[in-house]
C-alpha cells in the first residue's frame, strides 16, 4: 500500500473516531441536560407536595383565620366581610330584574324574569363583553362609563319586550367580585383591586355610587338595589335552586368562598341581630396565607413581580389567573438551565402570562397517543416546533403537578370552612346534608382539576361524612344570584314581606 493510501486511511480512521467522539460528547451533553431537567422537575414536584396531613394543617389554619377575621377588622389575612345579606331568596320573588356581573376580565349583563313559587325563573338572557386591557389600569370614570354604555345597549334592545309597570324603576343586582367593605346591602367601598386590575382612583370609593353616576351620565334609568360579591351571588342562586346550599366557592380567574354564619358567632358585628339569626359572610379567602402552604421559588417570584405583592397568596397558587403562569416559569427555568428546548431559550417563553390556564388545561387533558395537542400548543403559543414525545410528557407532568397542588389546596380550604360550620363531624341522627355551590371557569372546564378537588375533599372528610357533603355546579350562579338578590331587596317589596 502506498504512503498516500495509508495516509488517507489514517485520516479516514481519525475522522471516524472524531465523529464518534463528537456523537458521544453530544449524547453525554444531551443526557446531562436531560438529567438536569428531570432534577428541576423532581424538586418542583417535592416542593408542591400536598399529603393529607399537610392539607389537614391548611384546613385547621383556615378555620383559625376565619375565627380571627370574624372577631375584629384587620384581625386576619381573611377579611371575613359582612355582606348585609341576612335573607337569601325564598322563591316567592316576582318581576323582571337585571344583574351586572363584573368578575374579572369579562363582564355580563343579565335580565331575569321571576314567576314566584310556581313559575321560578321564567326567562333569562344575557350579553357578555370583555374589558379592554387599557381600562383595567385607567380611570374609574372610564371603566364605569364603558360598563354603563354596554348596559344601556342591552336595555334598549330588549325593552321592546319587557316593560316595567308605570312609575316603577328598573332594579339591578351588581355583582362586583373584588374586596369591598360593605356598608349596607346597596353600598360598599373598594378595599383593593385584584385579578390584574389597578385603578387607583376607585380604591376607597363607593362602587355603587360610581356605577350610579355612570348610569346617569349614559341616561339609564336604573337603581342598584343590591351590591353582592360573585360568591354571594352564587350562594343566592344555589340556595334558590336547593335549600341545602350553605356554602359557595368560586374557582375561576380568581377564587373566593362565602357561607352562612350564625349572627351570634360574629363578634365584630355590632348592629342589631337580624331576624333570621343568620348572616352571609364573604370570606375573601384568596388572601389566605399560612406557613403550611407549599410555596416554591416560582411562586415567590410570581408574587414579587405581581401587581399586589404579598397579597392573594392562596389565589396565586389555586386559581385560573396564575396556574398557566406558574407552568411557564418552570418551563423557562428548564429551558435556561437544561437547554430543554435546544441551545436557544425560546423568546416567547420569557413573556409573563403568555401561557394561559385554558391552554394548560388542554395540554394536561390531551389523550392522544402522541400528545398532539401539547405539540400544537407549544408551537402556536410558544413558537417551539418539533417537540419530542419525551418533552411533551414532561410538559404534561408539570401541568399535573401545578393543577394537583391547586385543586388539593382548594379542597383543604373547603374543609376549613366546613370545620368552622361544624359540618365535618357526625352528629346525633347522622350527618347534616350540606351542599356547596361551585362556579367559575376553572372548576367548570378543567375536568382533571375538578375531579382532583372532589377526590381530595372526600379523602379528607372520610367516607361517612363525605356522603353528606355534596358539591354542585351552580352554572352562572353569580349573575342569576345577583338578580335574585335585587328582587329580594327590591324597594317595591311590601314591608311585611321583608
Amino acid at each position: 500500500m502506498g504512503k498516500v493510501a495509508v495516509g488517507v486511511a489514517v485520516i479516514g480512521a481519525a475522522a471516524v473516531v472524531g465523529v464518534a467522539a463528537l456523537v458521544v460528547r453530544q449524547q453525554m451533553k444531551s443526557s446531562g441536560r436531560w438529567a438536569r431537567a428531570m432534577a428541576i422537575v423532581k424538586e418542583f414536584e417535592e416542593k408542591c407536595g400536598t399529603p393529607d396531613a399537610k392539607l389537614k394543617q391548611v384546613a385547621d389554619a383556615m378555620t383559625v383565620e376565619m375565627h380571627a377575621g370574624l372577631a375584629s377588622e384587620g384581625g386576619s389575612k381573611l377579611k371575613m366581610l359582612i355582606s348585609f345579606v341576612d335573607n337569601l331568596p325564598t322563591g316567592d320573588e316576582k318581576g323582571v330584574f337585571y344583574a351586572l356581573d363584573l368578575g374579572g376580565t369579562n363582564f355580563r349583563v343579565l335580565r331575569v324574569q321571576l314567576g314566584g313559587k310556581e313559575g321560578g325563573i321564567v326567562h333569562q338572557e344575557f350579553a357578555e363583553a370583555s374589558i379592554p386591557p387599557a381600562l383595567m389600569s385607567g380611570s374609574s370614570d372610564a371603566l364605569f362609563d364603558y360598563i354603563a354604555e354596554k348596559l344601556a345597549n342591552f336595555v334598549d334592545e330588549e325593552e321592546k319586550i319587557f316593560h316595567q309597570p308605570p312609575g316603577r324603576q328598573r332594579e339591578l343586582g351588581f355583582t362586583f367580585s373584588f374586596p369591598v367593605m360593605q356598608t349596607s346591602i346597596d353600598s360598599g367601598t373598594l378595599i383593593r383591586w385584584t385579578k390584574g386590575f389597578s385603578i387607583d382612583d376607585t380604591v376607597g370609593q363607593d362602587v355603587v355610587a360610581e356605577l350610579t353616576k355612570a348610569l346617569q351620565r349614559k341616561g339609564v334609568q336604573m337603581r342598584v338595589s343590591a351590591l353582592v360579591n360573585d360568591t354571594i351571588g352564587t350562594l343566592a342562586g344555589g340556595k334558590y335552586a336547593n335549600k341545602d346550599v350553605d356554602v359557595a366557592v368560586i374557582l375561576g380567574t380568581g377564587t373566593n368562598a362565602a357561607y352562612v354564619e350564625r349572627a351570634q358567632a360574629i363578634p365584630k358585628w355590632h348592629g342589631p341581630l337580624p331576624n333570621s339569626g343568620k348572616m352571609v359572610i364573604n370570606m375573601e379567602w384568596g388572601n389566605f396565607m399560612s406557613s403550611h402552604l407549599p410555596l416554591t421559588d416560582y411562586d415567590h417570584a410570581l408574587d414579587v413581580e405581581s401587581l399586589n405583592p404579598g397579597e392573594q397568596i392562596f389565589e396565586k397558587i389555586t386559581s385560573g389567573m396564575y396556574l398557566g403562569e406558574i407552568l411557564r416559569r418552570v418551563l423557562l427555568r428548564i429551558a435556561e438551565e437544561a437547554s430543554f428546548f435546544g441551545d436557544d431559550v425560546p423568546l416567547k417563553l420569557k413573556i409573563p402570562f403568555v401561557l394561559r390556564t385554558p391552554e394548560m388545561s388542554a395540554m394536561h387533558q390531551d389523550t392522544s397517543s402522541d400528545l398532539r395537542v401539547v405539540g400544537v400548543k407549544m408551537k402556536d403559543i410558544l413558537e417551539i416546533s418539533n417537540t419530542s414525545l419525551k418533552q411533551r410528557r414532561v410538559v404534561v407532568e408539570l401541568c399535573n403537578i401545578v393543577a394537583t397542588r391547586g385543586a388539593r389546596l382548594a379542597a383543604a380550604g373547603i374543609l376549613g370552612v366546613l370545620k368552622k360550620m361544624g359540618r365535618d363531624t357526625l352528629r346525633d341522627g347522622g350527618p347534616e346534608k350540606t351542599v356547596i355551590a361551585m362556579d367559575g371557569g376553572l372548576y367548570e372546564h378543567y375536568t382533571k382539576y375538578r375531579k382532583c378537588l372532589e377526590n381530595a375533599l372526600s379523602e379528607l372528610l372520610g367516607e361517612e361524612i363525605a356522603s353528606s357533603i355534596v358539591t354542585e355546579h351552580s352554572n352562572d350562579g353569580s349573575g342569576i344570584g345577583a338578580a335574585l338578590l335585587a328582587a329580594s331587596h327590591s324597594q317595591y317589596l311590601e314591608d311585611k314581606s321583608r
